[in-house]
């Protein structure tokens, strides 16, 4: 097998926080357990944000301090600000996702802030985080175009990765927040953060908005990108980001690199065991493919008439 990639699950994250029922957090805590049980490298298991923006995740504390933890499994939460950073430590979050917007139209619908604006908080959540073990990574929204902007420059972006590694944040993620990149693009940047940082640790954050979410994961993995965001049943998407759909889901992903000889360090049994409580527990079918065509080497009994032939 060549290089093992690690795969970050945000469903309880970023899959449950758009979600029409609530979540009961029991079964947030159950879930997350479950997942740990997998082989995941990372679980992005809540958000420290306000309940008033995200009212679905207003237990984020309770679940964080309630899930059984695997000691191979990093535990994320994604974090607004220096107040999220103190609630987030205090529940013994193992990672700090900072977020932020390429786009000022974007960051304005999002997080009431422009790009500039935001950098200039993470300076002050990285000084709120010092002295402690979290380990710490910047997520960039809209890196690869924005709803309402349209096309967010390459040097944009990488200007906005200068800065978060002067700031002493070992990772970035790329966010194709609405879908709308291709395998190309997302080959051409991640290349280009790869060369620009090379001692940053690079994550892609694909949605499959338009079907290409596997194919722009394959093209990062192609220029050297071994971290990857997805979510168990393709859930998620962004509530300020007009049509945006689910990320990619993390079963296929698997699947797909397993398929190739790309270990993942994933049961992907047990993987997608898991993806089948998910209609029960958000009252909805997901779009997930392999948790309903089975595996590649899936095989079915030849028809009646045709084994009588033989």
């Amino acid at each position: 097998m060549s290089d093992r990639v690690f795969i970050n699950d945000v469903a309880a994250r970023d899959g449950f926080q758009i979600e029409a029922r609530w979540i009961e957090t029991a079964d947030k805590i159950a879930f997350i357990d479950r997942l740990s049980a997998t082989g995941l490298a990372k679980i992005e298991a809540t958000s420290f944000t306000s309940p008033k923006a995200i009212p679905n995740l207003a237990d984020a504390a309770d679940v964080m301090r309630g899930i059984r933890r695997a000691a191979d499994v990093v535990y994320v939460a994604l974090i607004p600000n220096a107040k999220g950073v103190e609630r987030a430590l205090d529940a013994c979050t193992d990672e700090l996702n900072f977020v932020m917007s390429a786009s000022d139209s974007h960051g304005r619908a999002n997080l009431r802030m422009t790009a500039d604006q935001s950098l200039a908080r993470f300076a002050d959540m990285v000084r709120a985080a010092e002295g402690t073990s979290a380990r710490l990574n910047a997520s960039i929204s809209t890196a690869f175009g924005c709803p309402f902007e349209g096309t967010v420059p390459a040097a944009r972006v990488l200007e906005i990765v200068d800065r978060i590694e002067d700031l002493g944040i070992a990772g970035v993620t790329l966010c194709d927040t609405t879908g709308v990149a291709n395998p190309l693009q997302v080959a051409a940047l991640c290349e280009a953060v790869h060369e620009r940082h090379p001692r940053i640790r690079l994550t892609l954050h694909p949605h499959n908005t338009r079907g290409m979410g596997l194919a722009n994961a394959l093209a990062a993995w192609q220029v050297g990108v071994r971290h990857f965001d997805a979510a168990l049943g393709g859930l998620g998407g962004c509530p300020y980001a007009p049509g945006a759909s689910g990320n990619i889901c993390t079963e296929d992903l698997v699947h797909m690199f397993e398929c190739m000889g790309v270990s993942t360090g994933v049961d992907l049994d047990a993987l997608i065991a898991t993806s089948e409580t998910l209609p029960e527990l958000i009252g909805h079918d997901v779009p997930g493919q392999v948790v309903k065509a089975g595996k590649a080497d899936r095989r079915y009994p030849l028809p009646a008439a045709v084994a009588e032939r033989q």
